[in-house]
């Protein structure tokens, strides 16, 4: 006779690297999943900025969410975006009136960009979060070179030759040193009225250094790569307008503009608008970027059956022997939180105590440009700083180890051998050719 027994319902919201490692974490479990997830793939994030400057092609970074699941039976992937969690009624709904009940939720929703309340910058300088904005990007960028060829405006010429990258964590830092690669060996030799190498690249940060989640010594190092590389980084100067034509910047000796045509926004994230709609109805705090503050077993205040990860999650390390400290926004914080919220789970399955969080840091590594890097690595062995290219060397193979499947290290690996020994990019394909029109000056 066949049970009639209804298997604990889990639905996870998001397959970011929360999401990912939650569900795998639940492969072997006596439970129904439910993933929702608003794309259809699950995407490489540190990666990502090699999609906007062409080095790699998207699927390279990309991996089918169904396909990852193909084998494990236990969970149903549905495309869908959340817009309503009804929790009293223990109910989700979707953007297209679908409503989805549970047992327990991970909400895994991630962060957007954050312009500091000028949410109208957002068209003029794009953020780096998903493919779409790697693709505009990417547009952005090869295009100023197209529109530089054809002007004979030399002011204008200038502005469209002048990149600007806003922010000088990772991502910032990172694009910055690839557009000074692009500029100087990718473009080389294939436009005849500009040189591609004297294109200006700005790297603007508002505090006293870049990388400041790495110690001072290789912020240092990062600015000099920088620097070496073509790249002017400027401390210490904050962006107070951007228009169609440029910016504002203040800096430490006053305010002045910069005539640039393609500004990219690298400073600021916020937190998924889940946060607030779980806040709504649970009562949880929010912190400034409007992340949910969790219990220590990433679970919500009053709502047990409620955990969240990732980047919308503002959680604590609890290290036996040290105060709780803050847990940073990394993707091995968001896969450790996943795994522990599954853990969790299954604990009150079983009518266990739940574990709290603790955070296991590794350190933290960003290549500047070719055969130079910065690497913080905390090991067993001990901690380790180092720059240049054995930290490039240790970089690139990290990240082709943490890589979803085979397929995509192996398409990485090849794609980047080639571009080292060629200094060519070969994703440089764009398909909407129109250019926006500068802004109206006021």
């Amino acid at each position: 006779m066949q049970s009639t027994i209804q298997r604990p319902r889990i639905v996870i919201v998001g397959c970011g690297f929360g999401g990912l490692e939650a569900t795998r974490a639940l492969r072997h479990a006596a439970v129904d999943i439910t993933l929702l997830e608003r794309t259809n793939h699950h995407l490489f994030q540190p990666l990502l900025y090699q999609v906007a400057t062409a080095g790699l092609s998207a699927p390279a970074i990309a991996a089918p969410v169904r396909h990852l699941f193909r084998k494990q039976p236990n969970v149903t992937t549905l495309l869908g975006e959340v817009v309503t969690i009804e929790v009293a009624a223990r109910q989700l709904l979707l953007a297209d009136g679908l409503a989805i009940g549970y047992d327990h939720l991970i909400v895994a929703a991630g962060a957007t960009h954050s312009y500091f309340g000028h949410d109208e910058w957002a068209p003029l300088a794009p953020g780096l979060k998903t493919l779409d904005d790697a693709f505009e990007i990417r547009r952005r960028i090869l295009l100023a070179f197209e529109e530089a060829e054809k002007d004979s405006d030399p002011a204008r010429r200038d502005a469209w030759l002048t990149f600007t990258v806003i922010g000088g964590g990772p991502t910032g830092v990172e694009m910055a040193g690839t557009l000074a690669e692009i500029a100087r060996h990718t473009l080389s030799g294939e436009f005849r009225r500009i040189d591609p190498a004297s294109a200006k690249i700005l790297l603007i940060e508002g505090s006293a250094r870049v990388l400041q989640a790495m110690p001072q010594d290789l912020s240092q190092r990062a600015i000099e790569q920088l620097t070496k590389l073509g790249v002017e980084v400027r401390v210490d100067s904050r962006v107070t307008a951007i228009d169609g034509d440029g910016l504002e910047v203040q800096g430490a000796s006053g305010s002045y503009r910069i005539a640039s045509r393609c500004v990219i926004w690298a400073a600021g994230v916020a937190a998924s608008p889940l946060g607030a709609q779980l806040a709504r109805g649970t009562g949880a705090p929010l912190d400034r970027a409007g992340r949910v503050q969790v219990e220590p077993d990433l679970s919500l205040a009053g709502h047990p059956e409620i955990s969240v990860v990732g980047d919308l999650a503002a959680a604590m390390s609890h290290a036996d022997g040290h105060d709780p400290r803050p847990v940073p926004g990394v993707s091995p914080a968001a896969k450790q939180m996943g795994r522990t919220a599954a853990a969790n789970i299954l604990r009150r399955l079983a009518g266990q105590p739940t574990l709290k969080f603790r955070y296991r840091d590794y350190g933290n590594l960003a290549t500047i440009g070719r055969n130079a890097a910065v690497v913080d690595l905390v090991s067993p062995l001990g901690h380790f700083k180092f720059s240049g290219y054995f930290a490039w060397l240790f970089w690139l193979f990290a990240h082709i180890y943490f890589l979803i499947g085979f397929r995509n290290r192996l398409v990485v690996l090849m794609d980047w051998a080639s571009a080292y020994w060629s200094k060519q990019r070969y994703a440089r394909v764009v398909t909407d050719i129109e250019v926006p029109a500068p802004a109206p000056r006021p």
